[in-house]
């Protein structure tokens, strides 16, 4: 496809079809819409005269599989329920499509409840049993804090190596005046062996906002290899164990006021007597 009049069209259709998968994937979510339709349009396939017709051609090919892949295989989730407490889950709401791609499981395909309300929670008598290979492979978060404490500090905690980081520096945005709008301090971390991604303008000083994305990434590595493990995990357990103590210790106090109010009485009812 060497003319250029066709390759226009076909990146013009390949834009489209960019733009209608986001508009239904991303129904809803307009920051993270038009952040994707941003992404496809000034860095993925941005039109330029003097590039290569193939690298041009690869790129249409390149936005027409995202596109596919958005249509098939990214759902939204919706919180419809919070966790009663810290050892259940919450209860979650996914929109499955008629597009969407379930599988070659036959319980996946011939669901019991409509597309519309399958959630994340699963249903015990539906479950099947783990099998040895998957408990060995992901053991059990502990729910005892003690032993979640334990378990956390015997974490492995993942390295962050610098080849494995692309960095890019953008220009800064919101209050700070000229040092933060005219000056390059937002700092934009990709870890390319995992996808993840930071940014950071905490501060004014670029260096410091390179070192703050660092931690940030870290934290993020950190909670996707030991889920349930990581900093951010242990604070959250160390609340929900002090709401517990609390609640314990004013269960006891009202147990106790209980029965002095009773031995006052029963006293009461005896120097009558």
């Amino acid at each position: 496809m060497s003319n250029p009049q066709a390759l226009l069209a076909s990146a013009r259709s390949a834009y489209r079809s960019a733009l209608r998968a986001s508009a239904s994937t991303f129904r809803g979510d307009t920051v993270v819409r038009n952040a994707f339709r941003a992404k496809i349009r000034y860095e993925i396939l941005p039109y330029n005269p003097q590039i290569d017709a193939k690298q041009f051609e690869e790129k249409v090919t390149l936005v027409k599989e995202i596109a596919d892949v958005l249509r098939k295989n990214v759902v939204q989730a919706r919180k419809v329920e919070e966790a009663p407490s810290p050892d259940e889950k919450e209860l979650w709401e996914l929109e499955i499509r008629e597009e969407t791609e379930r599988g070659s499981n036959e319980t996946i395909k011939q669901a019991k409840k409509p597309a519309s309300q399958q959630t994340g929670r699963v249903n015990p008598e539906d479950s099947e049993e783990p099998s040895q290979a998957d408990s060995e492979t992901k053991p059990s978060v502990p729910r005892n804090y003690s032993q979640l404490k334990k378990a956390h500090k015997a974490r492995v905690v993942p390295e962050l190596r610098e080849e494995d980081l692309e960095e890019s520096f953008v220009r800064g945005s919101g209050p700070g005046g000229q040092s933060v709008n005219k000056t390059e301090n937002n700092v934009q971390l990709l870890h390319k062996p995992t996808g993840l991604r930071v940014a950071c303008q905490e501060t004014r000083s670029l260096k410091q906002n390179r070192k703050i994305a660092r931690k940030i990434l870290l934290q993020k590595l950190d909670a996707l290899y030991n889920p349930g493990l990581s900093k951010q995990d242990l604070q959250r357990a160390k609340m929900h164990e002090r709401e517990r103590q609390k609640r314990k210790k004013a269960k006891k106090k009202q147990k106790q006021k209980e029965k002095e109010a009773q031995g006052d009485a029963d006293d009461a009812e005896t120097s009558e007597h």
